[in-house]
């Protein structure tokens, strides 16, 4: 079995047409997409009727949530949220307006209809993290930050999109050190030892114009793959993180 899991189409439906066109190469049986499918582009409601609406022979397993989502349903006052402060603080006032017109309000209720994240086997398949559609994890981000993320989840592998990076983290092995402080005591010391654990990054397939990125992964070997897809010009990417 082969999942291609994907992330950051970001509205670009030339670059998700040339990843489906290699993915149908890889013999893949599961195909997620984890999160920002629309992005503040003329081409999000032509990519979201293409991803619900597949053609013959293509799968399309589940999708999630992501920021751009997010970023909606909040526009919407259905966010988590009730004012749009990150997508104001990352990309300006008119940015509101932008992303309002490039999606529709039946695409809305689409993404309302979205989970928040996808569990599979032992995989938490996530835009960002448990903590948040904006939680990035990088190669950079600390082993404890990793394991708390993966505790969180439940899960021995944990697939994200919201850096934008491919990256396969192992963490061999690792434990977790836990007290509750009361007003009255502190108890004892807990340790929880934790086995071999993943944490990938799937990369992004709209954002970089002309070049997508996803990742394939085996679910009985624990192999990742990353695959890079060039397409011609007609692609958009908006170019944003």
């Amino acid at each position: 079995m082969v999942w291609a899991i994907a992330s950051g189409i970001e509205g670009n439906l030339a670059a998700y047409e040339a990843v489906l066109e290699d993915i149908k190469r890889q013999k893949v049986e599961e195909f997620f997409i984890l999160g920002d499918v629309v992005g503040p582009t003329a081409e999000s409601e032509a990519l979201v009727d293409r991803i619900r609406n597949p053609k013959p022979g293509e799968r399309i397993s589940a999708v999630c949530q992501g920021w751009w989502e997010e970023q909606c349903l909040i526009l919407h006052s259905l966010g988590r949220t009730g004012h749009p402060t990150q997508l104001i603080d990352r990309y300006g006032n008119q940015m509101v307006k932008t992303l309002w017109d490039s999606v529709s309000r039946e695409t809305v209720a689409w993404i309302q209809s979205l989970d928040f994240g996808l569990v599979e086997l032992d995989c938490l398949l996530i835009h960002g993290s448990s903590m948040g559609t904006d939680d990035e994890l990088t190669p950079e981000t600390a082993p404890i930050d990793l394991l708390d993320r993966l505790s969180r989840g439940d899960v021995n592998h944990l697939f994200c999109g919201r850096s934008g990076l491919t990256f396969d983290l192992n963490i061999t092995t690792g434990s977790i050190t836990t007290t509750v402080q009361t007003l009255d005591h502190t108890s004892i010391p807990e340790v929880v030892t934790l086995g071999p654990k993943k944490v990938v990054g799937v990369g992004n397939v709209g954002r970089s114009k002309g070049t997508a990125t996803y990742a394939l992964y085996s679910p009985e070997s624990g192999a990742v793959k990353f695959r890079t897809v060039s397409y011609g010009k007609r692609g958009k990417g908006f170019g944003l993180k």
